[in-house]
């Protein structure tokens, strides 16, 4: 039983040194020491989140994904660094604690690299923030609406409102088209008339049609040329801007509008015909 007291459990203290009542009121003031740090590591950690996000919030012309990923890393960087000085106010050497963690860590990632490739171009996503939520775009031969951004994946809203999930690697390493940067575009239309037609009166026609319209810009002024002959058709080629939120409605409106004012103008639109001839057998 004397050996058994005298032997060496912690830090050079014996098991007769662990239950004096100097050691045991030592140990429970460390005890109390290490929540009230956690505690204050937590509040504070919280705090300064909320405040990063509010101050995202707050001015609409900074970026409220970039904060809040701001106030996560400042968050877990707190707690970390918290749970550091509870570790130290027991006497663990935090030294080999962080060589035990950065080996762990890399050892995951050399588990995780798809994960962590995720995740790396999730922070370049958000930093550079080449994409914003609610741009229209197409990414990876997806098209859609972007509804959220975080490290892992970007969520679309394609045309009919399902949920694309495309992984940050993907976002990131491909070419990106953003429909909603620029406040306006470029609408294109080829309309073919046929070779008896009065290209002049078919010209005047697709203008004032178009023209016509309120979603029209008239600088940059219009495009109207002929630029091509076909086999059975004149081709008018048609370059004409608008708001980019009307882009698509309005390049539709326009192209049912101009058939109906050809029609109206008796404008000939053509479309290939074939002759097939019977040779007579003997």
């Amino acid at each position: 039983m004397e050996d058994l007291m005298q032997t060496e459990l912690w830090q050079d203290k014996t098991l007769a040194d662990l239950l004096t009542l100097e050691f045991l009121a030592s140990a429970f003031g460390s005890v109390v020491g290490a929540i009230v740090i956690l505690l204050i590591g937590w509040v504070i950690s919280s705090w300064l989140q909320n405040r990063i996000q509010n101050l995202g919030k707050r001015h609409k012309h900074l970026d409220e994904m970039l904060f809040e990923f701001l106030a996560s890393i400042v968050r877990y960087v707190i707690i970390g660094f918290t749970i550091l000085f509870v570790l130290n106010t027991f006497g663990v050497r935090t030294t080999s604690v962080v060589a035990v963690i950065g080996a762990a860590g890399l050892a995951i990632g050399l588990a995780l690299q798809g994960t962590l490739s995720n995740v790396a171009a999730g922070v370049m996503l958000i930093f550079f923030r080449p994409i914003k939520i609610g741009d229209f775009v197409e990414i990876a031969g997806k098209m859609g609406t972007v509804k959220q951004i975080n490290l892992n994946f970007t969520e679309l809203a394609d045309l009919s409102n399902v949920q694309v999930i495309v992984p940050n690697s993907e976002v990131w390493g491909n070419v990106i088209t953003n429909y909603s940067v620029n406040p306006t575009r470029r609408a294109e239309w080829t309309f073919g008339v046929g070779y008896g037609a009065n290209l002049k009166q078919a010209e005047e026609i697709i203008r004032a049609t178009i023209m016509a319209d309120e979603r029209s810009h008239s600088e940059p002024a219009p495009f109207i040329q002929v630029t091509n002959l076909g086999d059975s058709s004149v081709d008018f080629l048609v370059r004409v801007w608008c708001s980019a939120g009307d882009y698509f409605a309005f390049k539709a409106d326009m192209t049912r509008r101009v058939k109906e004012a050809f029609d109206d103008g008796e404008i000939n639109i053509p479309f290939p015909t074939r002759t097939i001839y019977h040779a007579k057998e003997d």
